[in-house]
């Protein structure tokens, strides 16, 4: 409508200014003739030469003025103001706004992990490669309603978003962008959670239910069956009872994960009393554990979380570490990059045994995963045990370092602040 409008006013004038100069032109002509002049002829030719130019510069501003509105029916950008602009850079979502033509006119700085820095002035089709969510755009463009579109964009990773589409008076299209991966991942972890534990239960239960119908039947007067079945049942029940305990206390220590602890504890003495506790296992196994003697470390954390930590720690080293096995624990102090004075002590439990395969090893900590499934059962083991020491180790602002070789071995060492470093950071 407006280029249209523009070539009309500019064919008007043309109109106009023609019509005066041939006005003009005529006037001095007759005037001219009657008076008589000798200088008729030059006169003559003087005016319309002099129509002639103006015919011409008429004539250049008309096509100018049809340029004009070529160029802009071809481009249609509409300029955001910049009002609008600082307030839609406030959306923390990927926002997007488009012209008529499919053509970017506003990219939010959230939406660059989508559609890249660049993206302004672009047609929608050459940033985004998503064919539901360009045929949406289309369908609006054309008059349609808003729509929700969910999409999927699978590299460099996979992410989930949900787009929702629509268009103003001036004929805008706004595009804006949710991402649901966290959510999505979220039910992921949970449906798998819920398989896995309901797996893990199934089968003591089941073990249990089926020596308590045998004894019910014809081994209820066998007593050396009996004796057999009922150590059975003890063990599968204690497996189910640790399963549970190891389940609540994940979710105890998941829903204090965002409350880091501020009391100081001694982590070398932690260590004494989780091999103390463990002697029994170490014994059984054959196995020697050698503990470095080292002066105490004060580290900031929770007695009883941490007392968690390295049980399970060492209880995997005795566990996997072979029969007639040797687990080596050591201390020390790590510096913290860009920070001065700023430190952690950490501890590292070390074991000589088979080893992890590489690509296990991010795994690790994940709830349920087992590199060996049927010996870690076997050992009493119940899947939790590490992803409980990786969400301990997070509530108090530390890390965990996973290092195995196959064939030798495997080292599990803990970062946790030290607590002068927490002092001086706090003066």
């Amino acid at each position: 409508m407006a280029t249209s409008d523009a070539g009309r006013s500019a064919l008007n004038g043309w109109r106009g200014g023609f019509l005066l100069l041939s006005a003009l032109a005529a006037s001095g002509l007759i005037a001219i003739i009657l008076s008589g002049s000798a200088m008729i002829p030059t006169i003559a030719m003087a005016v319309i030469a002099l129509a002639s130019f103006a015919l011409h510069l008429a004539s250049r501003r008309r096509s100018f003025a049809i340029d004009a509105a070529r160029s802009a029916r071809a481009e249609d950008i509409t300029v955001i103001p910049s009002a609008a602009r600082s307030v839609l850079e406030c959306v923390d979502e990927p926002l997007l706004v488009l012209d008529r033509t499919g053509r970017i006119i506003f990219a939010n700085k959230a939406s660059q992990g989508l559609v890249g820095p660049d993206a302004e002035r672009k047609r929608i089709s050459a940033v985004l490669r998503t064919p539901e969510v360009l045929e949406s755009i289309d369908r609006i463009l054309a008059g349609g309603e808003p729509e929700d579109i969910a999409f999927s964009v699978h590299v460099p990773v996979q992410y989930h978003y949900e787009a929702h589409i629509a268009r103003d008076r001036a004929g805008l299209v706004v595009l804006r962008v949710r991402d649901l991966t966290a959510i999505r991942r979220a039910e992921e972890l949970r449906v798998d959670f819920v398989a896995n534990a309901s797996h893990e239960l199934r089968t003591p239960l089941a073990a249990v239910t089926g020596f308590i119908d045998t004894l019910r039947g014809h081994a209820k007067d066998d007593a050396p069956a009996r004796e057999s079945f009922l150590e059975i049942m003890s063990v599968e029940a204690g497996r189910m009872r640790r399963l549970i305990e190891d389940l609540l206390s994940l979710t105890r220590i998941e829903l204090n994960e965002h409350n880091p602890p501020s009391s100081e504890v001694d982590v070398v003495s932690i260590i004494h009393d989780a091999a103390a506790v463990l002697a029994p296992l170490a014994q059984a196994d054959r196995t020697t554990v050698e503990i470095e003697p080292h002066v105490p470390l004060s580290v900031v954390g929770d007695r009883d979380d941490l007392t968690q930590v390295f049980q399970n720690l060492l209880h995997n080293a005795i566990k996997y570490g072979g029969e007639r096995g040797h687990v080596r624990i050591r201390f020390g102090h790590a510096e913290m990059p860009g920070k001065a004075g700023a430190g952690q002590h950490y501890v590292a439990i070390q074991d000589h045994g088979e080893g992890i395969p590489r690509e296990a090893i991010p795994r690790l900590t994940e709830r349920f995963y087992r590199v060996d499934v049927k010996r870690s059962r076997e050992r009493g083991g119940t899947g939790l045990g590490l992803a409980i020491v990786k969400h301990i180790i997070n509530r108090h602002q530390g890390r965990l370092l996973i290092e195995s070789t196959p064939g030798e071995g495997s080292t599990f060492t803990v970062f946790l602040p030290a607590a002068l470093a927490r002092q001086e950071a706090s003066l």
